[in-house]
């Protein structure tokens, strides 16, 4: 079956930055989309970012020229670099395999803090 593990969270300053890592394992990674997606306490989740199986990438205006979706094929794992990080970029941050643009599958979540 699909596994997802994000991995990379953690408390930092504002200003800071912070890389996500998401190992996939259970679909054919190279040919997916994959994404990610936070939610904030109160909120709705929202999708951060998305990058296809060739590559094409998709940012919310909110970070757009602050974050950075990667992927490495060769290791079935897909990144976020997050940099300039603000308190409102607090959440629970959520690797998903993506399908037809929209989250199908997801990870357990890795928790992302930034105080002011």
């Amino acid at each position: 079956q699909v596994q997802l593990v994000e991995s990379g969270g953690g408390l930092v300053q504002a200003g800071e930055s912070l890389r996500l890592s998401c190992a996939a394992s259970g679909i054919r990674f190279r040919f997916n989309d994959m994404g990610w997606y936070r939610q904030a306490p109160g909120k709705q989740r929202e999708m951060v970012a998305q990058i296809t199986s060739g590559g094409s990438t998709n940012y919310a205006d909110s970070v757009k020229g602050r974050f950075t979706i990667s992927r490495d094929n060769a290791k079935n794992m897909a990144y976020l670099q997050m940099n300039s990080l603000k308190p409102e970029d607090t959440g629970v941050y959520y690797c998903a395999e993506v399908f037809l643009g929209q989250p199908r599958s997801w990870g357990q979540g890795t928790q992302v803090t930034v105080s002011s």
